[in-house]
This record gives C-alpha cells, sequence and structure tokens, in this order.
C-alpha cells in the first residue's frame, strides 16, 4: 500500500504507525512509517527534519497507553477510539485508530489520528460502548439515589470493582500542599484476609503518593498489566512496587481525580481482569471525570459550610453557628442534651491591648483565650459569639463535672503570659431553658469581669462594658 499517497489524503493529522507484532512491550517497536504535514508540523518546527520509519518516540515522550492503543488495533484488527485528558498537552485528545493491510505478518499496521480541544466536549465523551455507557448512567443515578454522599460513593465504588473484576477499589483524596491524604470510599473481596486501606497507610504514605504524577507523568492514567510495567513502575517508585509486591499486587490502574488544574485524589483497582484493560480504562476514563466533579463540588459545599460556621481567627465556631444551634434545639431537631452547662468567657484588657501594642497582639489574645477553652472543653461546643466574648455548651455533664470544670477554667483565667478572661457559667439544673441558662452565664461572667477591672484599674474597660453600668 502506498502510505504516503494514503496520509496526504487526510486533511486531519494522519500518521501510519508499524508495530512489530513480536515485541509489543518494547517501545521501540512502535515506528511512524508515514505522516501528512499537518501530523509532521505538531512534532518538528522544519519539516525536512522528519524521518519515516524510525521509533515514534524520537518525536513525542514515551506513552504506554499510547501503546496499549495501537497493541490492541493491530492485534484485534479492530478500530479503536478514546477521548482522554491528556495533562501534559493541557487538552482533550480525540484518538482515532484504524488497522491497516501491510502485507507483512509479523509487522502491524494501523491509521493515527487525533483532535485536541482545551475543553471536554460532551458529544464526543459519549462516544462509547453500550456496555460503558450502562456503568456511567448507574453511577449518576447513585449520586442521585441518596443524599448521603458517603453511602452513595461507597454503591459507585463496589460498582466500580464489580465491573473491572477487581480484587480492590478505592477513591483517595489528597492534599499535595499539606501533604495529607484520607480514604473516600473503598470496597474489596477478600474481608478475611485484607485489611481496609488504612491499615498500609503510615506517617510516610503520602511519600508514595509523591510518586504518583510521576508514574502518570502527563497522561491521564498509569497502569500495570504485566511484569515489565511493574518494573518500569519500580524504577520510578521502589518503596510502593515492593509494597504491592508484598502484598501480591500483579495487576493495578490508577486514575487521577482532578478539578481546576489540581488533582484531588487518585481512584484506582487492582489485580483485575488483564484481558479487560482497555474496557475497563474506556470506563474509568468517563468515571473519573464524573467523580472529579461530585468530589470537588461536595468539598466546596463542606468547605462552605465550615466557613460559614467557623471564625476564621480563632478556628471555633462563630456566632452563625450559635444561632443555628440554639434554633435547631428549639425546634427540637437537634435537640441540646441534659444534663448541660453554659459558660461564658471574656477577654479581659483587651482594649488595652489594642490600644497599646496594636489589634495583631489583640488578635492573639482571642486566639489564646480561644485554645485555652478547646483545651478545658475537649467534649464541648465552642463558639466566638462577639469580638472578644466566647461561649461553650457542654452537653450529658453532671453536677459534679459541671463543677470541676468551672472551677479550671477560673484557676487558669489569670495565668501569667497569658490572655485573661472573665467567667460566667449555669448549670441546667438551674432552668431547662438554654436561652435563660445563657443569660445567667452572660450576668455573671459581667459580674466576674467587673471584679476583675476593679482589682486591675490600669486596664481600660471596653465602651461596651461601660454602657452596662452607667
Amino acid at each position: 500500500m502506498d502510505f504516503k499517497f494514503f496520509v496526504d489524503s487526510f486533511e486531519q493529522i494522519a500518521a501510519v504507525l508499524s508495530v512489530d507484532l513480536h515485541d509489543l512491550k518494547d517501545s521501540s517497536a512502535y515506528k511512524i512509517v508515514e505522516a501528512n504535514s499537518a501530523y509532521i508540523s505538531t512534532v518538528v518546527n522544519d519539516p525536512n527534519d522528519f524521518v519515516c520509519d524510525i521509533p515514534y518516540t524520537k518525536y513525542i515522550r514515551v506513552d504506554k497507553n499510547f501503546e496499549r492503543m495501537c497493541a490492541e488495533c493491530v492485534t484485534t484488527k479492530l478500530p479503536v477510539h478514546a477521548y482522554v485528558d491528556a495533562e501534559f498537552f493541557n487538552s482533550w485528545m480525540d484518538i482515532y485508530m484504524f488497522p491497516l493491510i501491510g502485507g507483512n505478518e509479523d509487522i502491524g499496521y494501523c491509521l493515527f489520528s487525533y483532535n485536541m480541544t482545551p475543553k471536554a466536549d460532551v458529544d464526543k465523551m459519549m462516544d462509547i460502548s453500550a456496555d460503558t455507557a450502562l456503568h456511567v448512567l448507574k453511577t449518576c443515578i447513585r449520586l442521585r439515589e441518596t443524599d448521603d454522599f458517603h453511602k452513595a460513593m461507597d454503591f459507585i465504588i463496589a460498582d466500580v470493582r464489580e465491573i473491572c473484576d477487581a480484587n480492590r477499589c478505592c477513591i483517595l483524596l489528597t492534599d499535595f500542599e499539606h501533604r495529607t491524604c484520607s480514604v473516600l470510599c473503598e470496597d474489596y473481596v477478600d474481608h478475611v484476609n485484607e485489611m481496609p486501606m488504612t491499615g498500609y497507610m503510615d506517617e510516610n504514605f503520602f511519600d508514595v503518593i509523591e510518586t504518583w504524577p510521576r508514574l502518570i507523568d502527563g497522561s491521564n492514567c498509569f497502569i500495570i498489566a504485566d511484569d515489565a510495567d511493574m518494573e518500569r513502575a519500580d524504577k520510578i517508585a521502589p518503596e510502593w512496587v515492593k509494597s504491592l509486591r508484598g502484598a501480591n499486587v500483579k495487576r493495578l490502574v490508577i486514575y487521577p481525580l482532578r478539578s481546576e488544574d489540581r488533582t484531588i485524589g487518585y481512584i484506582w483497582a487492582n489485580n483485575f481482569d488483564a484481558t479487560k484493560t482497555m474496557k475497563i480504562k474506556e470506563i474509568l476514563e468517563i468515571t473519573t471525570f464524573i467523580l472529579s466533579a461530585e468530589i470537588a463540588n461536595h468539598q466546596m459545599v463542606k468547605l462552605m459550610k465550615i466557613m460559614s460556621s467557623t471564625d476564621m481567627l480563632t478556628g471555633v465556631l462563630n456566632r452563625n453557628a450559635m444561632n443555628n444551634r440554639i434554633l435547631d434545639n428549639d425546634a427540637g431537631t437537634i435537640p441540646i442534651k441534659e444534663p448541660y452547662g453554659v459558660f461564658f468567657v471574656d477577654v479581659n484588657g483587651l482594649k488595652t491591648t489594642n490600644d497599646s501594642q496594636g489589634h495583631l497582639a489583640g488578635d492573639n489574645l482571642l486566639k489564646d483565650v480561644a485554645v485555652t477553652l478547646k483545651e478545658h472543653f475537649t467534649e464541648g461546643e465552642v463558639y466566638r459569639v462577639g469580638g472578644d466574648e466566647f461561649m461553650v455548651i457542654v452537653e450529658k455533664v453532671n453536677r459534679e463535672e459541671f463543677d470541676r470544670l468551672d472551677e479550671s477554667l477560673r484557676n487558669d483565667s489569670e495565668r501569667p503570659g497569658r490572655a485573661h478572661y472573665a467567667v460566667g457559667s449555669s448549670f441546667s439544673g438551674e432552668t431547662h431553658n438554654i436561652k435563660r441558662s445563657m443569660q445567667l452565664a452572660d450576668t455573671r461572667m459581667y459580674e466576674n469581669k467587673q471584679a476583675y477591672y476593679t482589682r486591675h484599674p490600669e486596664c481600660v474597660w471596653d465602651r461596651r462594658f461601660l454602657r452596662k453600668t452607667e
């Protein structure tokens, strides 16, 4: 066949590749036989520098996923199509391969063509097999059949493991900035001899995760399908490969979960059916795209809830959270469990510190009191309810425990070198109305604060307290 005439008849990027059928694992077995000008212009600046019948790695980086597609096309003699997120090119690639007749039984030939777009094209993404489409639809339904996000993800990962015929599937969430990770969901077959993923995650586990971007290396996934792939991984991540071998993992596919140009986690499956490698790849490509968006949205909503209920300076709950807590109690949706204690705490000398040392020093006083409260009330709800005022609710605490907490808190209220504060408290035995308990605690805190300023006349009262004494 005249391959040159063949590729030149294409307006789109086109190249013919030859594959040595006896050496499918060697990258040098994949050669560019001919290419049209559209393809040549993407790999060299000067067309005269382009040479045919040499390994494709002369012009582009080694890509084992690309080689797998070529091998499948020439061995099955069937067209291959993939629509993938190519991180290295910062684009989505619409890839087509068609088997060709070459006249040499030891060499396979295929036509290679692709288009690149900066954003995902939904129509192209849905050009998938019926089985894959059914699985993707099932994933979407799983995400909507329950309001419990974690329960939905448990169902989905079980579905993925089953369709991959894998021993284990898992989604790990990652934070590369803080070098932390957590298991979102997992499903595995042997619950007798296997332990959950958390059992493998020691203090050095993130060192392993940091090798995964190098293994994926700008592609959209990394696959260990045989010993050659395992050896290749061993050169980059020897400690991880050692642990894989120790766990008798022979095959593994791992996909990054990306959102807004950052990796938020990984989904992976091990010891899957090797005969389904390309099918598994097709399924995970689409599933990963859907799950990345869903997980990122869940994380954003969670962050917004945290921000709406957290005081950004001290890290404790804010006034909005306190108001919602009282409303939930009044409505009976989340009642405060009796017996309970309420504590009001106010920073002493804050105005003097702000005026003499600046607001940064004053902020440090607020943060120090917040730390003290979290130390004393490990089981309590700590709220910053005003500029210098905090409130604590402690549920299911008897009178003896309440008195012990109250005494301990007061004993630490004037420690040298630490922030001073006033304390007021109320026990639910005095009144079963939470709002009345809050009023009693606030009044007693004010009395305690007044006594402090009497002992320390050098401190200036805030205007808020001056108005109370007038």
